[in-house]
């Protein structure tokens, strides 16, 4: 196998440029996804001036915003950062999965990666143990996946 040609992403921000989405709904939250993500992206050689925070007002409206920003050309990649908490009416289905599938498709659709930092959860709880407690932050996750995608693209266009 040590033979094999592998390409993988670094983490190493370089020249990278970001756009962070995040959506407004359940802010409390989404807020402690977003300082993960700065502060992930910022650990990896961020500047401030290599990162966007792009608000929207829920997390249904993400892939409309993403595929804009990924159209734009300004970005290398697009952190997607929301909280879908499930409650008692079938909404929570609605919008988490058109949420997800909306935003797996810019991403193969504009080929600028998207990474899914949407929290999809059936408790209060558990967002907040997925917001920077028991269970990481998943807004810091999400940025390092997107500079890995970002970086490994890079790589396959050489």
């Amino acid at each position: 196998m040590d033979a094999i040609k592998t390409l993988e992403g670094d983490l190493q921000v370089r020249e990278l440029r970001f756009a962070i989405l995040a959506s407004r709904f359940n802010e409390f939250i989404v807020e402690q996804l977003v300082r993960g993500a700065v502060d992930a992206l910022r650990r990896h050689g961020a500047g401030d001036k290599q990162m966007e925070i792009v608000r929207v007002p829920g997390a249904y409206d993400l892939p409309l915003v993403a595929r804009k920003l990924a159209l734009s050309k300004r970005y290398d990649a697009i952190v997607a950062l929301g909280a879908v908490i499930k409650g008692a009416t079938a909404h929570f289905d609605y919008v988490a999965g058109e949420c997800a599938s909306g935003l797996a498709r810019v991403g193969n659709d504009t080929g600028i990666p998207v990474a899914f930092g949407v929290l999809t959860t059936d408790t209060i709880e558990q967002a907040i143990e997925r917001a920077g407690t028991k269970a990481g932050n998943k807004g810091a996750d999400a940025a390092v996946t997107a500079i890995e995608l970002a970086n490994l693209l890079r790589r396959i266009e050489q």
